[in-house]
């Protein structure tokens, strides 16, 4: 089955992998499955019309199945699993959800302008969370085995790691060991370094945002 995959290009440079977490999520996915697959990088200022034509929402990312296009990160996840099984990337439903609020917590921290809002520390509710549950349960979010989970969570804590480093000047407190440990395993792999933007298109990416 021939796959395509519509990601995000580079702010300001169309012909690199652009900044979004979703669209590495399922690039990490098909890379821990071995599955070949063509990359179309659109640039989101200027959407190609044929882009349009099979996606009128204009988002990303974009996967095509037997030549019908498919949208949302966690449809597109779910859909692999579904035709390609093995090796199985489910986690236990009870660990579907481990790492979930980190992502938004993050965004709304990042944009925070007042230092005493409580945003900082509802991130850092956050990720001591998910530290107790890597002391408990790691390396990884199921074990020793990497899941879904773990892929739709690496790409946003790079996010974090970049981002926060550049604009606030924070990182994550060492004390968080389990954490360090995961993010550090998770981005040694060659999944993560074959499909990570370079921290420069992170930081151009989220300048926007962060300065409106």
């Amino acid at each position: 089955m021939a796959i395509e995959i519509c990601c995000k290009a580079a702010t300001g440079a169309p012909d690199v992998l652009g900044d979004c977490p979703f669209c590495q999520r399922v690039l990490l996915t098909l890379e821990e499955k071995k599955l070949t697959y063509t990359t179309h990088l659109i640039n989101l200022e200027s959407k190609p019309e044929w882009f349009l034509e099979v996606n009128p929402d204009g988002k990303v990312p974009l996967i095509k199945f037997d030549d019908k296009w498919i949208s949302d990160s966690d449809v597109i996840v779910g859909l692999i699993e579904e035709k390609f099984p093995e090796p199985s990337l489910s986690p236990p439903p009870e660990l579907a959800s481990v790492g979930s609020k980190i992502f938004p917590k993050f965004v709304t921290f990042l944009k925070s302008k007042d230092a005493n809002d409580g945003t900082e520390q509802a991130l850092l509710d956050e990720l001591k969370s998910l530290e107790e549950h890597l002391k408990n349960n790691g390396p990884y979010v199921n074990g020793e085995k990497i899941t879904a989970v773990d892929l739709s969570l690496a790409p946003k804590l790079y996010h974090l790691e970049v981002t926060l480093a550049h604009f606030k000047k924070w990182t994550v407190p060492e004390s968080l060991t389990h954490v360090h440990n995961y993010t550090k395993s998770l981005f040694a792999r060659e999944s993560f370094e074959k499909t990570k933007a370079a921290k420069d298109y992170v930081i151009a990416g989220w300048a926007p945002k962060v300065n409106p």
